[in-house]
């Protein structure tokens, strides 16, 4: 029997790959708690768990009839993207697929009554929620990227996410989640955005998002992921990033309101140029 092993909401933001002295030159002259976190969950949670598989649920690769995931034997190449090709320019990537977990994970969400697609193109493009965790935490495990529905609502997230999770407990692979997104997700405008690149969350885009996202942080801290879910009307007035699809199919694969997996920071609570940012750790 497969098992998930582990699990992480986990920030992707474009300034974790820039050069430690262009961070601390974004950031008042301090390092982000972005960096060390990541380096930190790998050390103390990830490493010891020697997973098969790492699954990333990835913010942006939004799809629109259908969730579709990576079915690659390997994904290699660099990458530059079109949204910030100055600070993320030429980066290599070089990693193996799990065709076979995709292809399960596929079959399990078209029967439970949605809609996902597994794809081995070659030419199938790669995003920065996934390409920007693999300095940190890649070893020698499998990824696979899923992607987020831009027409998905959260009813079509959490099915999703409990026919990944039946997939991955029908197989023999010791798996890891990561949803790697933002929670509020509303940026400064270009005129403004300057003066509100440092990680203080005080330049989160306004307080009612910050407050927002600080009673999901307790929530998440005490385990109590169906008041998260059950409040997903009133999250998505603060626009978190894809809808918050990444967290909901992370933790439907765990056992969506049924699940109590407390939550362990690994950073603080960071803004980036107004959304808000924190890495965090789920004991499954």
């Amino acid at each position: 029997m497969g098992e998930v092993v582990g699990a992480a909401l986990v920030a992707h933001v474009p300034t974790m790959v820039l050069p430690e002295a262009t961070r601390k030159e974004l950031n008042q002259g301090e390092e982000i708690s972005l960096v060390p976190g990541l380096h930190q969950m790998k050390a103390e949670r990830l490493d010891p768990l020697a997973a098969d598989t790492f699954v990333v649920f990835d913010a942006h690769w939004a799809t629109t009839v259908e969730f579709v995931v990576s079915a690659h034997e390997r994904r290699s190449g660099r990458y530059t993207s079109d949204e910030l090709p100055r600070g993320m320019c030429q980066m290599p990537y070089d990693f193996p697929g799990d065709p076979e977990l995709a292809m399960a994970m596929a079959d399990e969400v078209t029967a439970a009554g949605s809609w996902m697609t597994a794809i081995d193109d070659p030419y199938l493009p790669i995003h920065y929620p996934t390409v920007n965790l693999l300095p940190f935490l890649q070893g020698d495990e499998r990824w696979v990227s899923v992607s987020i529905p831009q027409t998905g609502e959260p009813d079509d997230f959490l099915l999703a996410g409990a026919a990944i999770g039946q997939a991955i407990a029908a197989g023999d692979r010791r798996v890891v989640l990561l949803a790697s997104g933002a929670m509020s997700h509303t940026f400064w405008k270009l005129k403004e955005l300057r003066a509100h690149e440092a990680s203080n969350p005080a330049h989160i885009r306004t307080a009612e998002a910050r407050d927002a996202d600080h009673r999901r942080i307790d929530w998440f801290r005490s385990g109590d992921h169906a008041r998260v879910i059950d409040t997903m009307p009133e999250y998505l007035r603060y626009k978190p990033e894809a809808m918050f699809g990444h967290y909901l199919m992370m933790v439907a694969a765990v056992g969506g309101r049924d699940c109590r997996a407390p939550g362990i920071p690994y950073s603080d609570y960071e803004n980036s140029i107004g959304t808000g940012q924190i890495h965090m750790w789920f004991d499954i």
